[in-house]
């Protein structure tokens, strides 16, 4: 048997320009739902923020293929081609000329060609992927739910210290997947191959046998 529910991550409608899509590429991966708080500094990312909050836009966080996260001369830095956008929910100025940004993980898109401007700043052609697949083996997604609650139940006594923000989505399967995948311990390629799987099933299968076999289940 398996669950067919739909998922979804979507919050109010963002202006999306997938014609020039901002890119900010990070040495991390970012889910859908996910939680990803930034201190903005770079000339071209504070400028990047401030155009997104003016024009209530999304910017693609992407996890580093090659490259640096600060500008470097005569380095090029180069994206992994599948991103997820990322919305701006909370931004406060640190000291003059540094943001403090809280983002969430909103839809996912991969790459189709982009470029540096002028500043440095990458600007994507983009396509946004659809919203996962669903077909979970309902016993291996009971397994990972319950290991979730554990988790959290654990650290909701400190809840800073939480990958993720509420509210709690325990009935989407996609939404389970992408949380474990953000706590497990494994490399960033790791990471950012599950979050790019279509499929939130396959996502649940790997999540449940690294479970198995490192003994969290």
């Amino acid at each position: 048997m398996s669950s067919s529910s739909a998922a979804s991550n979507h919050a109010a409608p963002l202006h999306i320009e997938v014609d020039s899509l901002p890119l900010f590429p990070l040495h991390t991966v970012l889910f859908p739902g996910g939680r990803l708080p930034l201190r903005v500094f770079e000339p071209r990312y504070v400028d990047m923020v401030r155009n997104c909050l003016r024009d209530n836009a999304a910017f693609g966080v992407c996890l580093i293929a090659s490259g640096t996260e600060v500008a470097q001369e005569g380095s090029t830095t180069v994206p992994e081609a599948v991103g997820c956008l990322a919305e701006i929910v909370d931004c406060n100025m640190e000291q003059l000329g540094v943001l403090l940004i809280e983002t969430r993980g909103r839809q996912r898109f991969r790459i189709l060609e982009h470029h540096a401007r002028d500043d440095g700043l990458l600007v994507a052609r983009a396509e946004l992927l659809p919203d996962d697949v669903i077909d979970c083996k309902l016993e291996l997604l009971g397994e990972c739910l319950a290991a979730l609650r554990r988790i959290v139940a654990s650290l909701h006594a400190t809840p800073h210290k939480l990958p993720f923000a509420e509210p709690m989505q325990w009935e989407d399967p996609s939404w389970v997947a992408n949380r474990l995948c953000e706590l497990l311990p494994v490399p960033m390629k790791a990471k950012q191959m599950l979050m790019a799987l279509p499929d939130a099933g396959m996502r649940i299968e790997i999540v449940h046998r690294f479970m198995r076999q490192h003994h969290m289940l």
